[in-house]
């Protein structure tokens, strides 16, 4: 066990968490498991080699829970954490003016603050891991602002950027930092609900002719942006890749997609 290498990824219980948990496992990682879904994750271990995982409750939310998570499975580890996965998040779709304060709410303290406490929280356990990484999710609308979508783009626009400046004052601690930006992807976060209505975010992208990816792609690009010690973003799938081309180069052709969307969102 001492050349076992060992990732800790949050939003274990399902979905790119899954994958990821599955993919790095098969390759002889531990895998910590961390989540509010219990259940979940006591589903993903069971799809994981016997003796290679450990079961964290964590609400990302709590800084107190994520102090206790890190303490718990680096116990396990030896004090040795090579990847830190900060990956659960929420969608929430609909216009800004139909959000409940709620729904703006588990927005921004998931999908943002609770990346910037694991990341906080987990310096020192990477610090004491060289080569290391710390593993962020962002999303292809943190490319180009998401009409539909503008509170959930906004928050994956941060983690976009508070990876890019973690990757350089990190440097001298030896932790390179990487984040994906996957398009739609195959998983649970796209049955969320579009705000006051009757559709889930499913629908709408759908409805608005662009691809859902399988999250099998999401676990390759996960591994190999562990692996890269050159390129801090990684774009996953089609419609990342493509946003990615547009947003440089033609991002008159995002604003009218994004109206497109948002006539969509409408019922228009």
């Amino acid at each position: 066990m001492t050349d076992t290498k060992y990732i800790f990824i949050t939003g274990g219980a399902s979905g790119i968490g899954r994958e990821v948990a599955r993919y790095f496992a098969a390759r002889g990682w531990f895998v910590g498991l961390a989540d509010v879904n219990h259940k979940g994750m006591e589903e993903t271990a069971s799809l994981l080699p016997a003796g290679m995982s450990s079961i964290h409750s964590l609400d990302v939310r709590s800084r107190e829970q994520w102090t206790q998570a890190l303490e718990a499975f680096t116990e396990k580890s030896g004090g040795k954490l090579h990847v830190l996965f900060n990956n659960a998040g929420v969608g929430i779709g609909g216009l800004l003016e139909e959000h409940s304060e709620d729904d703006i709410e588990k927005l921004v303290d998931i999908n943002f603050k609770g990346v910037v406490y694991g990341a906080h929280i987990g310096h020192k356990y990477l610090k004491a891991t060289p080569g290391s990484c710390l593993l962020n999710t962002s999303s292809a609308s943190g490319i180009y602002g998401s009409a539909g979508l503008s509170v959930y783009s906004a928050t994956k626009f941060a983690v976009r950027g508070l990876s890019e400046a973690l990757d350089i004052e990190w440097g001298p601690d030896n932790v390179r930092v990487r984040a994906l930006l996957p398009s739609f992807i195959d998983t649970p976060l796209l049955d969320g609900p579009v705000a006051r209505t009757n559709q889930s975010s499913r629908d709408s992208v759908t409805a608005a002719g662009l691809e859902i990816a399988p999250v099998s792609i999401v676990a390759e690009a996960a591994w190999t942006a562990v692996h890269d010690p050159k390129h801090v973003h990684s774009y996953v799938g089609p419609t990342a890749k493509r946003l990615a081309f547009a947003a440089k180069w033609m991002p008159g052709s995002i604003r009218k997609r994004g109206g497109l969307m948002t006539r969509q969102g409408r019922g228009e």
